[in-house]
C-alpha cells in the first residue's frame, strides 16, 4: 500500500469534487460536490441516533430506490437542517433536484448532507444558486478535493482527508481516497461525523458493504470526543470500478488487500477527527488486550475512552489510573480486576500502575513527563483470553471545550 501525499477524494479514476463559499457561512466555504463520471456503488451508514435529520431520510430513499447505485452527492455545511420540520424536507429535496437538473442526472442517483446548527432553517436560494455553481467547477484536481474537503468543515480547525493505492493479483492500481469532518460531538455509535469515502475498484455489492461495515465499526465506531451522538452524521463509499480490475467478488487475497487498505483509510480518519476534537490537548490510544471476546473489548474500550473523569485526568496530567478501572467496572461486562496490569506509554516512557489487582509504587517524575505529551497510550491487559488487542481512540477534556460548545450557535 502506498501513501499518496497531498491527494484526497478525486485520487481514484472517475470522481471530481469542488468546494465554494455559497453564503450560509460568512466568509469559510460552505458547500462540497463529489461526483462519479460512471454510476458508482454506494454503501452508507447513519447516525444511531433516533433524531434524524432530512438529508438522512432522503439518502436512505434514494439508496434504496437507486439500488445503491450514486452518481453525485451534495454536502453543506454551517447548517444542519435538523428539526425543521416538512420545510426542512422539502428543502433537502430542492437540493437534490437542483444538482440532478444541473447534472442531467436521475435526481434518485444524487445524495444530500448537510452539518452545522440544529434548528434552523436553510437559506435554501442561497444554496440552489450555489449548486448552479458549483457544478461548474467540478474537477479531478487535487485542489478541488481539498476545497471540497474545507467545504464540510465546522468547528474543525484543519482539513482531514487521505488516499492510498494497492495493487492487486492482476496488476491494476486501485485507489482510495476520503475526506471527513467532525471535532465536536463525537460518540462510538456510527461515527458521529462526515465521512465521504471513494474508490475506482471493482468489487460486488456484497462485498463492499461487508468491507466498509467492519471498517467503520473497528474506526470511526471506536473514537469519542465528548460521548454525544448527532443527528446528521453519515459515512459513505462510492465505488465505480474505473480501475477494471477482476472484480472481487470473493473474500480471497485482492478482498483481504481492500480491506486492509480501506481500513487504514478509515482509521486515519478517524484519528484526525480525534486529534482535532473540541478544546482537545491531548490524543488517547486505548489497547484493551487479551479479552475473553471482541464484543467485551470493545465495551470496555469505548468506556474508558468515553468516561469525563478519565478525560479530565489527562488534561490535568494526572495519573489517576483508579477511574480507568472504576470506567470499566460501570459497564456490567465481567472480569477478573486481580488478572489486570494497566499502564501508560509514549516516546517519553512506558510505565506500570496496576497489575494483579493492586497498585504499583510507580516513578511520579516519569508519570508526569509521560502525561505531558500530546499523545499518550493506555494499555489495558485483562490476561482472561485470546482476543486480539482492540483499539479505541479519545482526547481530553479541557476547559476550551466548554468554551467552544457554550456559545455554538451564538
Amino acid at each position: 500500500m502506498k501513501i499518496l501525499k497531498d491527494s484526497g477524494i478525486t485520487a481514484p479514476k472517475g470522481f471530481k469534487a469542488a468546494g465554494i463559499h455559497c453564503g450560509i457561512k460568512k466568509k469559510k466555504k460552505d458547500l462540497a460536490i463529489i461526483t462519479s463520471d460512471k454510476e458508482a456503488l454506494c454503501c452508507a451508514c447513519f447516525t444511531q441516533n433516533t433524531v434524524k435529520a432530512a438529508p438522512l431520510k432522503i439518502c436512505e430513499e434514494n439508496l434504496k430506490s437507486s439500488n445503491n447505485q450514486i452518481k453525485a452527492i451534495i454536502i453543506n455545511s454551517g447548517n444542519a437542517n435538523a428539526c425543521t420540520g416538512d420545510r426542512g424536507y422539502q428543502d433537502a429535496k430542492l437540493m437534490i433536484k437542483t444538482l440532478a437538473k444541473c447534472l442531467n442526472i436521475d435526481v434518485n442517483k444524487t445524495l444530500v448532507s448537510s452539518t452545522g446548527v440544529i434548528g434552523v432553517y436553510l437559506p435554501i436560494e442561497n444554496i440552489l444558486d450555489g449548486i448552479e455553481n458549483i457544478v461548474k467547477e467540478i474537477s479531478a484536481e487535487a485542489k478541488n478535493a481539498k476545497d471540497c474537503a474545507q467545504a464540510i468543515m465546522t468547528t474543525d480547525t484543519f482539513v482531514k482527508e487521505i488516499a492510498v493505492e494497492i495493487k492487486l493479483k492482476d496488476e491494476t492500481i486501485v485507489k482510495i481516497g476520503g475526506i471527513s469532518k467532525g471535532s465536536g460531538m463525537i460518540h462510538p455509535n456510527m461515527a458521529t461525523m462526515l465521512g465521504f469515502i471513494t474508490t475506482d475498484c471493482n468489487i460486488s455489492k456484497k462485498l463492499l458493504e461487508k468491507a466498509f461495515k467492519e471498517c467503520i465499526n473497528s474506526s470511526f465506531n471506536m473514537i469519542s470526543v465528548d460521548g454525544e451522538t448527532s443527528t446528521n452524521d453519515m459515512a459513505v463509499i462510492m465505488a465505480n470500478g474505473e480501475a477494471l480490475n477482476n472484480k472481487i467478488e470473493k473474500e480471497d487475497e485482492d478482498y483481504k488487500t481492500f480491506k486492509t487498505a480501506l481500513m487504514f483509510v478509515c482509521t486515519s480518519l478517524a484519528k484526525m477527527i480525534v486529534k482535532d476534537g473540541e478544546g482537545a490537548t491531548k490524543f488517547l490510544e486505548v489497547n484493551i488486550k487479551n479479552a475473553k471476546n471482541k464484543n467485551e473489548a470493545k465495551v470496555l474500550c469505548k468506556s474508558i475512552i468515553n468516561s469525563n473523569l478519565v478525560k479530565t485526568a489527562f488534561f490535568g496530567c494526572d495519573a489517576n489510573w483508579g477511574r480507568i478501572l472504576s470506567a470499566m467496572g460501570s459497564t456490567g461486562v465481567e472480569f477478573d480486576q486481580n488478572k489486570i496490569s494497566i499502564s501508560f506509554c509514549n516516546k517519553s516512557g512506558d510505565i506500570v500502575l496496576f497489575q494483579n489487582g493492586e497498585p504499583l509504587n510507580f516513578d511520579e517524575k516519569l508519570a508526569l513527563k509521560i502525561l505531558k505529551e500530546k499523545e499518550i497510550i493506555i494499555d489495558v491487559n485483562l490476561n482472561q483470553g485470546n482476543e486480539q488487542t482492540i483499539q479505541g481512540w479519545g482526547c481530553d477534556l479541557s476547559y476550551e471545550y466548554v468554551k467552544i460548545n457554550a456559545d455554538y450557535r451564538t
